[in-house]
């Protein structure tokens, strides 16, 4: 079976592969027209490079999920690629050559891959869309990067190669751009700053699906538009598909199917087509969470099957033809619909020892066990002897999204802030209580925790909840608080003095009340949206915010810049972590920054992170580990600055 699909790879890829097809005088005429309608006079602005080896300071990833959304079949070999990078399979009974984001590729996940002939390469490529590096193009050795100096032209949602040499980008808010070799611009006035989806056809035909204005239709020098109002079940197009003169456009409510440009009729009505592909009989559609449906098109919209396992849905998060397989790209790894009909998996990724990739907090519990928070996934913890093995898996109603991690030593526990409650873990690892606001919380969602001198404090959207011998208590706006919504909780050595961060300030509290708020109207504060608070010593505190980066707060209640750290830059929520070297902050998109404490001087750290979107730090021994939403990398401090 497996050879019958590398076989079936070596065929034409209808719709991937485009090449020496006859453009006709006309069609081309009205590209070139439409190329110049731009809504700028200057073409955008781009680099074009052969990306070679990534500059890596030492950092080693921890075994993460393999996360993969797409597939392409190349040269004989398939394709499948996503938030990790890409895999190459030259056989699915060998293990693939792998291409890791932040190592081997830019730090942005690959959402969508095609293959054509670009102009200025001149034969058939590998073309590859990420979320904020531009454009790849890959020959099966050499990697180039088509990369927009604008971040906004960065962000690619969908690729369209088109037979004449010039390639569509789909972007997420410059909406379609047009690359032909020599320059970058705007494809047409009207089709600009949009949120574009999907795109399909080829030259003097093409279709544009959107986020919310519904799908246009470019062809014959003119552009028509569809909305709910015309004959679209719905204004956001999901995914496109095309044959024999019928398009299909998959919203989240259904699939209206074009025939000769008008709406025909409504297919699959209710169903959130996230892909589609057809082979001019059937309509395949891959769902959310609804599995995999096939429509025969002969027959009336009421008249369709889902496939599935013999134990639930097939989750594809896409559908890709494959000379003539149609192949299913699942979180566990790839499936082959059947001639006879259902599916088959032909091939697993490789096991992980987490459960998931995208980090939300790291802790160390005093056995020296690493615990890790997922935003959705419940907790992982790993045995500090062999970090690649298979971890011990918490995950409930209540373990699910995880804030803050917190050894307790004077309780001997490990205190785990979730957005469904405050949860107690005995030192096993086992949850052993769980406090919701029925049990005294002021709110269930519990954003950080902090150990005060009689016991502990959550910052919950509603205020403070105090924990002490006496039992729960909470303080709110009434009782001085600046905002009630606390997202950041920091104490001195003393576990005396509390400083709140709010998105509406900070609060300073000693012995739970408080004596003063700080905001940007009566302190040097530039940013009132407090995100993360970190204790640098019983003099200073490091306040990391929402768009001012970090600010230093010192024991008078001054608030002053920092040279290299205080920027337009979004700290992420509890990103941040003191050790007797330096001070490490997440950011949202920029990597790290660290502060030397010795030289007093911040340094941007990206090279050899997953994403550059950190989210969680902890350190044991000398030893950093790093999470982001595309895994776990750890290093040795001193190779830092």
């Amino acid at each position: 079976m497996q050879k019958l699909v590398i076989a079936a790879m070596s065929l034409p890829l209808a719709g991937l592969v485009a090449v020496g097809v006859f453009v006709g005088v006309a069609a081309q005429h009205q590209l070139t027209k439409a190329r110049s309608q731009l809504v700028e006079a200057n073409d955008i602005l781009f680099d074009l490079s052969t990306l070679k080896d990534f500059e890596n300071r030492g950092f080693v990833p921890l075994n993460t999920p393999a996360s993969y959304s797409t597939a392409a079949a190349f040269d004989g070999k398939l394709y499948v690629a996503g938030q990790s990078g890409f895999a190459e399979f030259s056989s699915l009974d060998q293990p693939p050559r792998q291409l890791s984001v932040g190592l081997e590729l830019p730090q942005a996940p690959i959402i969508r891959m095609a293959v054509g002939s670009p102009r200025g390469v001149g034969h058939p490529v590998l073309i590859l869309a990420t979320r904020g590096e531009g454009v790849l193009f890959y020959d099966g050795s050499t990697l180039r990067q088509l990369r927009p100096r604008p971040k906004a032209a960065q962000d690619i949602t969908s690729i369209l190669p088109l037979s004449s040499g010039d390639l569509l980008l789909g972007t997420r808010q410059l909406g379609l751009l047009i690359y032909d070799g020599k320059t970058l611009a705007p494809f047409h006035a009207n089709l600009s700053n949009l949120a574009v989806t999907a795109l399909a056809g080829d030259v003097g035909d093409i279709w544009i699906g959107t986020r919310n204005r519904g799908l246009f239709h470019w062809h014959a020098g003119q552009l028509n538009a569809f909305d709910a109002t015309r004959g679209l079940p719905d204004q956001q197009i999901e995914s496109l598909a095309i044959t024999q003169g019928k398009v299909f456009a998959g919203t989240p409510v259904g699939v209206e199917e074009f025939i000769a440009g008008t709406p025909s009729r409504l297919l699959a009505p209710g169903i959130f087509a996230k892909s589609m592909v057809t082979d001019g009989t059937t309509l395949t559609i891959a769902t959310i969470d609804q599995g995999i449906h096939e429509i025969p098109l002969s027959v009336s919209q009421s008249a369709h099957r889902m496939s599935a396992t013999d134990l639930e849905p097939i989750e594809a998060k896409d559908l890709v033809n494959i000379g003539r397989d149609v192949l299913a790209v699942t979180p566990a790894g790839l499936s082959r619909r059947q001639p006879t009909g259902g599916w088959s998996s032909i091939s697993t990724f490789s096991p992980s020892a987490l459960a998931d990739s995208n980090i939300s907090a790291l802790s160390f519990s005093p056995d020296g066990r690493l615990w890790i928070g997922y935003f959705d996934h419940g907790i992982d913890i790993l045995n500090p002897s062999d970090l690649n093995s298979k971890a011990q898996h918490v995950e409930d109603d209540q373990v699910f999204c995880i804030n803050r991690i917190l050894p307790d030593p004077t309780r001997n526990t490990v205190d785990v802030a979730t957005a469904n409650g405050l949860v107690f873990f005995d030192t096993a690892g086992h949850p052993r209580q769980t406090l919701r606001r029925g049990d005294g919380l002021i709110a269930d969602q519990v954003s950080d925790l902090a150990i005060t001198r009689n016991g502990l404090v959550a910052a919950t959207p509603a205020g403070l909840t105090f924990f002490d011998i006496t039992g729960p208590h909470s303080l709110y706006a009434f009782h001085g608080l600046i905002n009630n919504h606390v997202y950041a909780l920091a104490s001195d050595s003393t576990n005396t003095r509390l400083v709140a961060g709010t998105l509406g300030g900070i609060s300073l509290l000693k012995d739970g009340v408080v004596h003063s708020n700080l905001t940007t109207s009566n302190s040097g504060l530039k940013q009132n949206w407090i995100t993360a608070i970190v204790a640098v010593s019983d003099d200073s505190d490091f306040i990391g915010t929402y768009g001012a980066g970090v600010m230093q707060l010192d024991s008078t209640g001054n608030i002053t810049p920092m040279d290299g750290a205080t920027l337009p830059i979004e700290i992420n929520p509890n990103a941040m972590l003191v050790t007797t070297q330096h001070v490490f902050t997440g950011t949202l998109g920029e990597g790290i920054l660290v502060y030397n404490r010795a030289s007093r001087r911040w340094t941007s750290v990206t090279a050899g992170l997953p994403s550059l979107n950190v989210t969680a730090f902890a350190e044991l021994d000398g030893q950093l580990y790093v999470g982001t939403e595309n895994g776990i990398v750890h290093i040795p401090e001193s190779r830092l600055p």
